[in-house]
């Protein structure tokens, strides 16, 4: 299963990301996903604990948000959003196609919670912050 390795690799990425942000736990990660990523949502959903297991991120929720397909017509210009089985314009029904997105898997957003540090003024930890 070749989703456990991308959840590794995210992992790895989110990590890198917190230490430069010096934060305490990631709370949630959003990952953007198109149809034609090659990669199964609910198979990353369930690979996403194991990897996530004694990481910064562990028992952070993962979003996964489907992103479009998106196709530019080579004959007339026509940018469209297109079912994932049938790439042609929606304008003028070209097959000769373009794609734009829709084979994506990119990190969005991380929501990420600071440790409060030893000069604290009495307020707690700091509130989570959201990397876009």
């Amino acid at each position: 299963m070749h989703e456990l390795a991308i959840c590794q690799a995210l992992m790895s990425q989110v990590e890198t990301i917190a230490s430069e942000r010096n934060a305490s736990h990631v709370v949630s990660i959003v990952i953007g996903m198109g149809p034609l990523s090659g990669v199964e949502a609910q198979l990353l959903q369930h690979a996403y604990p194991v990897a996530s297991a004694g990481t910064v991120a562990e028992g952070a929720e993962l979003v996964i948000e489907s992103l479009p397909v998106r196709i530019k017509c080579l004959q007339c210009g026509h940018e469209s959003d297109a079912k994932p089985n049938k790439l042609v314009c929606s304008h003028c029904g070209d097959w000769r196609t373009t794609l734009i997105s829709g084979d994506e898997l990119m990190l969005m957003s991380i929501e990420l919670e600071k440790a409060s540090d030893d000069h604290d003024d009495g307020d707690g930890p700091e509130p989570g912050a959201t990397i876009h």
